[in-house]
């Protein structure tokens, strides 16, 4: 029998990015800035589509704030295609792999993915113009994409960004404690708030599912409470970012 699975719960809130984060308390506390590159099939991105995208693959590259880093995930996926090692989260210094359920308002979909860290200003040439980021892709990321997602194609790919990112890490409302991540790409603007729930030992899946439903009430209140308007996009961030920068071109 499986374990459950921890829910992220993510909240994206649409209109004025640094007054939102403001209104939730971002702007007070220690902000980290990222750089953020996507990996896409480079044929797709010049008739403006993201096939790597569309099959559940997604390639990520952050640089900066003191560490780089690369993951390969999976979203949506099954938990029937984590086989072997990867039907288990594990922690193994340089990689982190997470098997999550993301919620966003009413869409909630199993989530896997695997980080490999990586020294300040490692991947900074798997990104320029012309590389190959599949080239930066460990061999373990590699076991795993081939084992799990083994239609993905990741030959021809091209990196797209960069996304700045400024987030800030356990931020106080009311009586959560939440992430706050704000985009900018390609005349975008958005503002993420979200939580983890992880289960408790004692919790069968219908508790667990209940408690993580009034969290997940509790954080869109809480935004609500602030003036804030929660986004109707039926849409991820990482679709609406990627699909605007597959219209704009690689670079």
């Amino acid at each position: 029998m499986r374990h459950l699975l921890p829910v992220e719960i993510k909240v994206n809130i649409e209109g004025d990015v640094a007054a939102a984060l403001s209104a939730l308390g971002g702007a007070h506390g220690r902000m980290a800035t990222r750089r953020i590159w996507f990996a896409e099939d480079q044929d797709g991105v010049a008739e403006g589509r993201v096939p790597l995208l569309d099959s559940g693959v997604i390639v990520r590259f952050r640089l900066g704030a003191g560490r780089d880093d690369l993951t390969v995930k999976l979203r949506p996926c099954t938990l029937e295609q984590l086989v072997g090692r990867f039907s288990v989260p594990f922690d193994a210094e340089p990689f982190a792999y997470k098997i999550t359920e993301d919620w966003s308002g009413s869409r909630r979909m199993p989530a896997a993915s695997l980080t490999h860290d990586h020294p300040p200003g490692a991947l900074s040439d798997a990104v320029e113009p012309g590389a190959d980021p599949v080239a930066s892709i460990d061999p373990v990321q590699d076991q795993f994409l081939h084992a799990c997602a083994p239609a993905a194609r990741l030959d021809g790919l091209v990196a797209l960004g960069p996304v700045r990112s400024t987030k800030a890490d356990d931020v106080p409302l009311d009586d959560l404690e939440v992430d706050l991540e704000a985009w900018s790409v390609e005349g975008l603007h958005f503002l993420e708030s979200s939580i983890r729930v992880k289960p408790k030992n004692e919790e069968n899946a219908e508790e667990f599912a209940a408690r993580a439903e009034r969290k997940q009430r509790k954080l869109e209140d809480a935004v609500r409470s602030r003036g804030l308007t929660l986004s109707e996009q039926p849409e991820t961030k990482t679709r609406r970012v990627l699909t605007a920068l597959a219209g704009a071109g690689p670079g």
